[in-house]
């Protein structure tokens, strides 16, 4: 619902739109809207991720970060198919992975000995510290998808080690579109 409501959204301006931020910030923030229609009601795209699927108890899921998209070139990418119950836990697994091991989103510096990933990890760092798995920190998570994030096994050690520096890249608010 979030990614079907946010691709919605951004083809009512499509091609005059450069970032979903051209909507507004403050006045008409394309997440703060309430336009998606769920079981008769009106959602905004922060209720659906804050209220719903980040709900504090309910699934303590970390990895929806890599399954809703929010039309930037920052944003995991859509995925081919609908996430579907009987698959969620292998498509919210696959999308972690295609992620992190995305090099313009997630990268390990060898020469700083540091993850350089997404501003995700410190904007929801308390959802990577929920629990999920037994995982308490998000060195721990991170260290989980090393090979993802590494090209080399002794690259991959030293994050597993969770010994590496952890800095954000900056986001892309531009679209994500296929002109680019």
């Amino acid at each position: 619902a979030y990614n079907a409501g946010m691709v919605e959204l951004v083809l009512t301006r499509y091609p005059d739109i450069k970032s979903v931020w051209d909507f507004g910030k403050i006045f008409n923030n394309p997440f703060r809207k309430r336009f998606v229609k769920l079981f008769g009601s009106d959602y905004s795209l922060d209720m659906i991720e804050h209220d719903t699927i980040r709900a504090r108890g309910v699934y303590d899921e970390p990895r929806i970060h890599f399954a809703v998209s929010c039309a930037s070139v920052g944003c995991p990418k859509l995925r081919e198919e609908a996430y579907v119950g009987e698959r969620l836990d292998a498509q919210l697994e696959e999308q972690t992975r295609r992620f992190l091991a995305d090099r313009s989103r997630n990268r390990y510096n060898a020469a700083a000995n540091a993850l350089e990933v997404s501003e995700v990890f410190k904007w929801y760092r308390e959802d990577f510290e929920s629990g999920f798995q037994g995982i308490r920190t998000r060195e721990q998570f991170l260290a989980r998808y090393a090979a993802q994030l590494t090209d080399t096994p002794e690259h991959q050690k030293r994050v597993r080690g969770e010994k590496t520096e952890i800095r954000h890249l900056a986001y892309d608010w531009a679209l994500n579109d296929f002109r680019r």
